[in-house]
């Protein structure tokens, strides 16, 4: 069964290191590991040509255009983007744009899943919180998506139940479209929820990880 849709480095190993626990919410050893049992490994992330996310004319637009509601899934035909769907049920304290149905958020409060910070939304500066493809899209295409019908990849684009996070820029900017054995939150305390996130993405979607990524999130499980 599916888990409920809930920069990498080295020094675990090193004498002394004691990672930090597991922040609330994150989930079990057992529940990753058992992640780790449903997916198919790969040997590594191929270079699958024709990715093109933009929707101008005379690219690709794999992935349908950025924040669509037109999808079938959770939030969409909904009336609001798919942006502003992710911020309303991530933020506390949420403002409404007037007139917009709750659909226009205008500021909140965000837990940062990657850094644990609390951190001020106002759309003004919109770009300080950014929402990030857990899976990324151009890991997803290299890794199968690329045989999806359009209509899947856009639902893919836009699940805020399994693959949308409301992050903090910086680290969305930094992971950018790393997988776990590239980028992991810089929090250690977030790493357990990183590697079940991930993880349960891959799971519901039905794609590999690599090897590299499975050592990397089955280091993080020890922690969990």
């Amino acid at each position: 069964m599916v888990m409920a849709a809930f920069g990498s480095c080295n020094i675990g190993g090193l004498p002394g290191f004691s990672p930090p626990p597991p922040a609330p919410g994150s989930p079990t050893r057992i529940q990753i590991e058992e992640l780790l049992a449903r997916v198919q490994i790969v040997a590594a992330r191929g270079d699958v040509v024709g990715y093109e996310r933009g929707c101008k004319s005379g690219e690709g637009c794999v992935f349908g255009p950025a924040w669509t509601d037109d999808y079938d899934g959770p939030g969409g035909h909904d009336g609001c983007g798919t942006r502003d769907n992710v911020l309303a049920r991530s933020m506390t304290n949420v403002v409404f744009r007037d007139g917009t149905h709750n659909c226009v958020v205008l500021e909140g409060t965000l837990a940062d899943p990657y850094s644990g910070a609390q951190l001020g939304f106002t759309k003004a500066d919109a770009g300080e919180i950014q929402i990030d493809h857990v899976y990324p899209l151009s890991a997803a295409w290299d890794m199968g998506a690329n045989g999806w019908p359009p209509d899947k990849r856009v639902r893919f684009a836009n699940d805020i139940d399994f693959n949308l996070l409301a992050v903090n820029g910086t680290d969305n900017q930094s992971k950018s479209d790393s997988t776990p054995s590239q980028w992991l939150p810089p929090n250690g305390a977030y790493h357990c929820f990183y590697a079940g996130k991930y993880l349960s993405v891959a799971a519901q979607y039905e794609l590999p990880i690599t090897q590299d990524d499975h050592r990397a999130l089955a280091s993080v499980a020890h922690s969990c």
